[in-house]
């Protein structure tokens, strides 16, 4: 079965457009959400303009705030202290990547913790990993949140996760630990990737590898997550060999359509989670 994740999102969606709706009715403000983009990377403005999309859709008013590849760290580090300081603003996201002379988590780590929509600041991070609730990173909960939607038990499950970056490897894997799989985590050091993913009841992709896993490198009746955006020739891939993987998978998620959608919704939720901590009245 296909994890239809833009089903699932748009689903998602539409319940928290009417939570939101409703509440202002009540008298609370629209959240607001800022977009720091530095640089005119293509993906990073793709990606931008879906989530503006996306955030209109669900009454979520979102600036952009468009910096050039020249921006100074102090000109960066005073923007950023200006929108914490700022009642009216929500949540900040700093999209990534930042040009090469800008420390990325330096500046993450400016972000007001409380504002931190994308969960990628040390204090939200660290309090995933000593179980306490905050924000998450928007992709590994949307991975979450999608299992949970198509109702999949990790529990016990021999769980792979392949990639072991700091915004979804590490996240995701702390997350199934914390629904009781079995995790074990791959990396571009792994003597034999294939070794731990043929025993895998569920698999993780989340390395930027386009068709990394092959149908021979799994069994069959597995769970199989892509997180990989992979542009070949003009087209999306992810990382798994949807084609051939998917005869042998019961569940697995398409590249696009899957786990996108959901960061996106993922992110859109924790933009009104933190909006309604403040509980902002108009």
């Amino acid at each position: 079965m296909i994890l239809d994740g833009l089903k699932i999102a748009n689903n998602r969606n539409e319940l928290l457009k009417e939570k939101i709706e409703k509440e202002i009715n009540e008298g609370l403000k629209k959240p607001k959400s800022v977009i720091i983009l530095v640089g005119n990377d293509p993906a990073s403005k793709i990606y931008v303009n879906s989530k503006i999309k996306a955030s209109a859709k669900v009454l979520i008013d979102t600036e952009l705030i468009e910096l050039s590849r020249e921006t100074s760290e102090q000109e960066l580090e005073s923007l950023i202290e200006k929108l914490n300081n700022d009642k009216s603003v929500d949540g900040i996201l700093l999209q990534l990547p930042l040009p090469k002379h800008l420390d990325e988590k330096k500046f993450i780590n400016l972000i007001e913790n409380k504002k931190d929509i994308d969960g990628f600041t040390i204090v939200n991070q660290g309090k995933l990993f000593q179980n306490i609730d905050a924000t998450y990173a928007a992709t590994p909960q949307g991975i979450i949140n999608l299992l949970d939607e198509y109702k999949i038990d990790v529990k016990g499950l021999n769980a792979v996760v392949v990639g072991r970056s700091q915004i979804v490897g590490l996240p995701i894997a702390k997350m199934l630990i914390d629904r009781n799989a079995t995790v074990t985590i791959c990396h571009s050091k792994t003597k034999d990737i294939s070794f731990y993913t043929k025993n895998a009841d569920l698999i993780v992709m989340a390395v930027g590898v386009a068709g990394m896993l092959k149908a021979e490198m799994v069994k069959d009746n597995v769970v199989v997550i892509d997180v990989g955006i992979n542009r070949v020739d003009g087209k999306l891939y992810g990382d798994v060999d949807f084609e051939n993987v998917s005869k042998k998978a019961s569940f697995i998620t398409p590249v696009p359509k899957g786990v996108g959608p959901m960061t996106i919704n993922a992110l859109l939720e924790n933009t009104y989670k933190v909006s309604r901590l403040n509980n902002n009245k108009k």
